[in-house]
């Protein structure tokens, strides 16, 4: 279903369904609570200013691509990598199977040292979902390419943190 406009309540129940996947991804891109808060008001202001139709069936990818493109944007104007809150705390799957916040800590400080392409490749398969063919039109990658990145950073991860990898 296309819509040309979104209605408030498409609006609000397009948020209420997507905004905490939108906002744990742009967290895991970023690790950085506030910046993932900025980057899932802006994908939203984005979807609701659009002027083009919302493809409803599609729509959680779009989401995530344009928080993905937020993010970069936002680290091409820092000209740097920013570091990890220490005081961020994610609410997600991902944090229920991490016995402690140290771990989660580290887990996420791994993520931030993979390339950002490697990274979103992963994040898009594990934690949203998303299938290979999803993934190389959002990364602008081939599907072999996006199906190698998502084997060799869960690879990486899992020499990195064996007993994480088991759960």
């Amino acid at each position: 279903m296309d819509t040309p406009g979104l209605s408030a309540a498409t609006f609000t129940e397009l948020y209420q369904r997507h905004g905490r996947e939108v906002y744990r991804y742009a967290f895991y891109l970023s690790g950085n609570a506030a910046l993932a808060e900025d980057i899932t008001a802006e994908v939203f202001l984005r979807v609701w200013s659009s002027a083009q139709p919302v493809r409803i069936s599609t729509v959680k990818a779009y989401l995530l691509v344009i928080a993905r493109n937020l993010y970069l944007h936002d680290l091409r104007d820092s000209g740097r990598r920013r570091e990890l809150d220490p005081n961020a705390t994610a609410v997600s799957s991902v944090s229920r199977d991490v016995e402690s916040r140290e771990e989660l800590r580290h887990v996420i400080a791994e993520l931030q040292r993979l390339p950002e392409i490697d990274r979103s490749a992963l994040l898009l398969r594990a934690e949203h979902g998303l299938s290979y063919e999803e993934i190389a039109v959002a990364l602008g990658i081939s599907v072999a390419a996006a199906k190698v990145k998502v084997h060799r950073t869960r690879v990486r991860l899992a020499e990195r943190f064996p007993r994480s990898a088991k759960s």
